[in-house]
């Protein structure tokens, strides 16, 4: 790993965040699959890769609607299933979905986050498969020691 690299490859179909302590899955369920998932499909895959212990480990979680917002990198213009611009780093492969499904349930809603807008939104989790919904299962490595936290809309104050 090169001195102040982000990403790293661990080259078991997994990416870490060196800044916020997170390991990803390098592909996301749609790129895996072939298919978009609803709600109870992205926590059955979850549950699953922590059975099948997915690179070894057993605490692979959705993500937090924060950890989606960290995940964001507006100057990354990497290309969904459609070539349309998301914001992620080019470690992950071209190819994914746009929108995935967060940890975050209210009632009859979950949280999603769109990587085309920088935003989390409340999503009914009845939304079927067609709704172009993945997920991208993570977990944390560590506690991240980071200043200038942004707000929830993904921005600091001054933007």
């Amino acid at each position: 790993m090169a001195e102040g690299e982000r990403f790293v490859d661990n080259g078991d179909g997994t990416v870490t965040d060196t800044k916020y302590k997170m390991m990803w899955l390098k592909e996301d369920y749609y790129q895996r699959k072939g298919k978009w998932c609803n709600w109870m499909g992205a926590n059955k895959y979850v549950k699953l890769m922590n059975e099948k212990q997915f690179a070894g480990h057993s605490d692979w979680r959705l993500p937090k609607s924060q950890d989606c917002r960290n995940l964001y990198d507006h100057e990354s213009k990497n290309y969904d299933f459609n070539d349309d611009i998301v914001h992620i780093d080019y470690i992950f492969p071209e190819g994914c979905g746009f929108t995935y499904w967060c940890q975050e349930e209210s009632g009859h809603n979950a949280m999603a986050y769109n990587f085309y807008s920088d935003r989390g939104y409340q999503i009914r989790k009845t939304a079927k498969d067609d709704s172009f919904m993945s997920c991208r299962p993570c977990r944390s490595t560590g506690k991240a020691k980071v200043a200038k936290r942004v707000s929830t809309t993904g921005r600091t104050r001054r933007e």
